[in-house]
């Protein structure tokens, strides 16, 4: 017998299985695993940043710096690396009060204060000013015009009220915007409502009710969407940026600092490399832990490891998903797109009246028709049903509910590592054009 740690909200759950039934998926140089950066490695890869000047040469005493933090649905190792940020940028001739942080929140609840205390440390809490994006007050919002594509561009006002911008956040897979960081601090993270929905639209392809091609987990190249949202981010053309790999404690294991676009781009690259997990083949069992808290903090969020299981799960298998969902939902309208007979009843309404959320209902309704999902989590039973979802309380009532013997796999960090069928066409290349 094995046995396993699950995440699940800030707990462990343990869970004994049959290793001869079950095969735990886990990056192959795990018995290697990165550890945790120092501050003085982390301050080094700032010190020699990729494709850009150091920040020395960028800053101008008496300048002012707006920094862009992933609010808490992200494990991004901020309190480390915007404590190490701010102090340097002191160093280099900015005053603490020409400093600001706002968080980039998108469409997503504001961050309370025990959040921003726990993402900045107490510290630079209580040194810095922070400020809080809306989405939806249009008097937070400038418009620069629309993209070629005709999507409107409105950002939040203070990302031109600084002399420079420093984005931060972490690397990981996004099930259409390819990869989290980079240029997502700015469009979605800083948006208006209306711009946000009008990249997220471009996921959808609405002739055929489906995903439009080229966008996907893993994917920049001709990823509609990530280059909507980087096209939006030129607007702002940030002066730097610092993003992190994290571990399953959230914790700093690399650091990509430099341009906002070629650090980024080398980062998803390498991300990719670690953290595509090659099978031979599809189960008909798939047990996916989102790996605990904040992967886990909303069924929303939650989405994102129940995509990652696809990739391993055969058609018509069984998927059993570890989310406790202690902020619930998400949005408290989120139920309401789960009134649609099918998963094409919801494109059509998207197509009618397009709401980011509505995409992830759609989303997660398209894999409940592809797949028997059984939900471990805090939701009320009656709400994972109209989900189209199966409740239950522990993995253990999952199985025996799923009533068969087949052969599965184990995610333990389901939002982290995406199963890959030999095959994969999708080829990544360094900020120096190298092959990886």
């Amino acid at each position: 017998m094995g046995q396993i740690e699950l995440g699940y909200g800030r707990q462990q759950i343990p869970f004994a299985f049959d290793d001869t039934r079950f095969e735990v998926l886990k990056p192959a140089d795990e018995g290697t695993a990165e550890r945790p950066l120092s501050d003085a490695e982390i301050g080094v890869a700032i010190d020699v940043p990729i494709d850009s000047q150091p920040l020395e040469e960028i800053l101008t005493p008496g300048e002012s710096v707006l920094i862009v933090v992933s609010d808490a649905t992200r494990a991004t190792a901020s309190a480390q690396i915007i404590n190490l940020l701010v102090r340097r940028l002191v160093e280099l001739g900015i005053a603490p009060y020409d400093i600001k942080i706002i968080f980039a929140t998108g469409i997503h609840r504001a961050v309370t204060p025990a959040e921003k205390s726990e993402l900045l440390t107490p510290f630079v809490v209580q040194r810095i000013k922070t400020l809080d994006h809306d989405a939806h007050d249009p008097a937070q919002h400038v418009a620069l015009g629309t993209t070629e594509r005709g999507t409107p561009i409105e950002l939040n006002r203070a990302l031109n009220e600084f002399s420079h911008v420093i984005v931060t956040g972490a690397i990981g897979f996004h099930y259409f915007a390819g990869f989290t960081g980079g240029r997502k601090s700015i469009c979605p993270g800083l948006a208006s409502a209306r711009t946000i929905a009008a990249t997220h639209l471009r996921a959808l392809d609405l002739e055929s009710d489906g995903r439009r091609a080229g966008v996907g987990a893993g994917r920049l190249d001709d990823n509609d969407v990530h280059e909507e949202c980087e096209r939006i981010a030129a607007e702002i053309a940030p002066s730097f940026l610092i993003n992190t790999v994290v571990d399953e404690r959230g914790r700093a294991v690399r650091v990509y600092a430099g341009d906002w676009r070629t650090a980024h781009r080398l980062a998803c690259a390498e991300y990719a490399n670690s953290h595509a997990i090659r099978i031979t083949e599809k189960r008909p069992v798939v047990i996916a832990s989102c790996g605990g808290a904040p992967y886990d903090i909303n069924m929303i969020q939650a989405h994102k490891a129940l995509d990652m299981a696809t990739h391993a799960c055969a058609d018509n298998g069984t998927i059993i998903l570890l989310a406790e969902c202690a902020d619930g939902f998400g949005r408290a309208d989120f139920l309401k797109w789960f009134d649609a007979d099918d998963s094409r009843e919801l494109a059509a309404r998207l197509g009618e009246s397009y709401e980011v959320n509505g995409q992830t209902a759609w989303a997660l309704l398209t894999k409940a028709e592809r797949f028997r999902v059984h939900l471990v989590s805090r939701l009320a039973a009656e709400d994972v049903r109209r989900m189209r979802l199966n409740p239950a309380r522990t993995v253990d009532e999952a199985l025996a509910q799923a009533a068969t013997d087949a052969p599965g796999y184990i995610l333990p960090r389901g939002a982290s590592l995406m199963p890959v069928v030999a095959g994969w066409g999708t080829t990544f290349r360094s900020a120096r054009g190298e092959e990886l």
